[in-house]
């Protein structure tokens, strides 16, 4: 099942403000890029970066998830593991609002966002 539109739209919304404040200058953008992508019933954040061996093709590298979970009103928090499976993130599993959600991943008190 999808977001609905309000879930959407708020996500949208606060995600486009994060992505204002952490998204590098713009002349950087070329080397690193931030963005994301909102799949069915989560949102997930990633990284933008060149493909040093095809100079045509952008590689993404998974930063954030978070998967909303209609029964229990609450977003699940994962991060992205070595072994590039979605784990979740363990010192705050879950959040009641996406900004919740952002926050969490700003702060990244135990670096598994952003290493």
């Amino acid at each position: 099942m999808a977001l609905d539109g309000i879930h959407a739209a708020d996500a949208i919304n606060a995600l486009e403000i994060f992505l204002d404040n952490r998204r590098p200058p713009e002349h950087m953008r070329h080397d690193l890029d931030l963005s994301y992508r909102i799949d069915k019933q989560s949102v997930i954040i990633f990284e933008l970066l060149p493909n040093w061996h095809k100079k045509d093709e952008t590689l993404e590298s998974s930063v954030a998830k978070a998967t909303w979970v209609h029964t229990q009103d609450t977003w699940k928090i994962y991060w992205m593991r070595a072994d590039l499976k979605w784990h979740s993130y363990e010192p705050c599993p879950t959040a009641n609002t996406i900004q919740q959600f952002l926050k969490v991943v700003e702060e990244d008190s135990h670096s598994c966002f952003w290493g």
